[in-house]
């Protein structure tokens, strides 16, 4: 029994000993290769498919941010105006408190008697009595009237941006382009020639003077409109609208230029009935006449 069992033992020892050189004699499995991210490429096609993926991705995400940009503008772009804005208006307030404060107050709420209450007329109000000269005005009681700016564009520029912070309409944009010259002389003639006559001449009225237009630019025109300064009406969008706006500054932008269709102009001078001057030159005509006529029948 011990002789058969040790050759068992014998024997079982070298058919391990076979296996053992058969494992070692048989080739290692095939690896899949690493790529330099240490990630398996499971299929050369997998890798292509998600390549052209990736590119499409990049292209939508290239193609959305060129063309659709956000509508107001860059953050960047809206930070830097809004910056630029405050910092005017806190300029405009400096230069408000030193040069308009004695009429308006310290904080824009007036002062009876001296200058009326700024809140809520915006920068359509101060762009226009600041541009066209007429503040600050040599006395609380004095009509304002068309004069050289009495402050350079950078200051008025500073306080129209703080009267436009306490509240109001901005500065119109007018297009007298697109406005009607038919309708436009239409309009002037019954809400304005009254005043300024037809040609925008200006003319005397009860208490005060209303000025010729020729100067006025299409914004200014329709601030005045809006703002109905010292004895003129103000007329609001819903009585003329900004087309009609348009078509009137078109119309008094021609006046600048009119033809004189019925010859002499007479200097476009104002409101002077030709029929004066016509009987002037007559009458001037008749005494020449008269005295060559009496010259030849002498003594």
């Amino acid at each position: 029994m011990d002789r058969r069992r040790v050759r068992d033992v014998r024997a079982g020892a070298r058919r391990g000993d076979a296996r053992d050189d058969r494992r070692r004699a048989a080739p290692a499995p095939a690896r899949a290769p690493h790529h330099a991210g240490g990630g398996r490429v499971r299929s050369p096609l997998l890798a292509l498919a998600a390549a052209a993926c990736a590119t499409l991705a990049l292209l939508q995400f290239a193609g959305a941010g060129e063309g659709s940009p956000p509508r107001g503008g860059s953050p960047a772009r809206a930070g830097a105006a809004a910056s630029a804005t405050s910092s005017e208006a806190a300029a405009g307030h400096a230069l408000f408190v030193s040069s308009c404060a004695a009429c308006h107050g310290l904080d824009a709420n007036g002062i009876y008697g001296r200058g009326p209450d700024l809140h809520g007329v915006g920068a359509l109000a101060a762009d226009f009595y600041l541009q066209t000269g007429r503040m600050p005005l040599p006395s609380p009681r004095a009509q304002p009237l068309r004069a050289t700016p009495a402050l350079p564009q950078a200051q008025i520029r500073a306080l129209v941006a703080y009267v436009a912070s306490l509240g109001g309409p901005p500065v119109p944009v007018v297009q007298p382009r697109r406005g009607s010259l038919a309708r436009g002389q239409q309009l002037f003639a019954l809400d304005c020639a009254g005043c300024h006559t037809i040609q925008g001449q200006g003319g005397i009225v009860t208490g005060a003077i209303a000025p010729s237009l020729g100067p006025a630019t299409p914004t200014q025109l329709a601030e005045a409109i809006r703002i109905g300064p010292y004895v003129m009406p103000r007329f609001s969008s819903g009585e003329l609208s900004d087309s009609d706006v348009d078509s009137i500054a078109r119309y008094v932008q021609s006046t600048n230029h009119p033809e004189d269709r019925g010859g002499w102009g007479i200097g476009r001078i104002g409101p002077i009935p030709e029929g004066m001057v016509a009987w002037l030159l007559a009458i001037f005509a008749l005494l020449l006449i008269v005295r060559l006529i009496g010259e030849r029948a002498g003594p």
